[in-house]
């Protein structure tokens, strides 16, 4: 009998049950922010490079022309934040959760993500290229049309998700679960798709996807 090994559990962020209140009206590359609330703000027209943010509640922040390549995350959370179009290109983050949040476009390619939940999020045209992407919870959010092209997914859930359209060429679907998503088009290709779990209902489209033709 072979034995079945257990994925590991997923890690949570791990903050203080009070942080004091923090505002940013500047960065620089290498900066750190730590052990902060920042709340019911906009920040606006912010570049730095390898920024390193830790233990920080981000909570109804508008981030507007945000530029964080390289942006090291551990240990936070966004509530209700706007991320549209915020460049988190090669970013790090670990154990980040991500709720009822807008990341419209937001550009996180060849991001290394790591106990990451995204939970009720907006985040269509988003880009995931090349990102590695292990135990990451994406559920009862829109990914419409976004790029997960030639990403890596480990341990990675999708419940609940809209993922039409969205690009997965080069990407390995094998043991990733989509029955309770909804999709009618996706940028795959049959070798991407081997040993993924389906609806039977979404085998139709599939097909269609696929360019099979089922005869009735």
């Amino acid at each position: 009998m072979v034995k079945k090994i257990a994925k590991s559990k997923l890690l949570t962020p791990n903050l203080p049950p009070e942080l004091p209140s923090t505002h940013i009206n500047e960065l620089h590359d290498e900066d750190c922010i730590e052990l902060s609330l920042i709340q019911d703000c906009t920040l606006e027209t912010l570049t730095a490079e390898n920024v390193a943010i830790n233990q920080v509640l981000f909570k109804n922040v508008v981030f507007n022309c945000i530029h964080w390549p390289y942006v090291k995350l551990t240990d936070t959370v966004f509530e209700n934040c706007d991320l549209s179009n915020a460049d988190f290109s090669q970013c790090f983050m670990d154990r980040v959760r991500l709720t009822n949040c807008k990341m419209v476009g937001i550009d996180m390619t060849e991001a290394s993500l790591r106990n990451i939940v995204v939970d009720n999020c907006n985040a269509a045209y988003s880009v995931l290229r090349y990102t590695n992407c292990k135990k990451v919870n994406f559920h009862n959010s829109s990914f419409a049309e976004a790029d997960f092209y030639s990403a890596t997914l480990t341990d990675i859930s999708f419940a609940h998700c809209n993922l039409d359209k969205v690009q997965f060429s080069g990407t390995t679907l094998a043991g990733i679960d989509l029955s309770t998503c909804q999709f009618y088009q996706l940028g795959l290709t049959i070798d991407n798709l081997r040993g993924c779990i389906i609806a039977p209902e979404q085998a139709i489209a599939l097909a269609n996807i696929l360019g099979v033709v089922i005869k009735e």
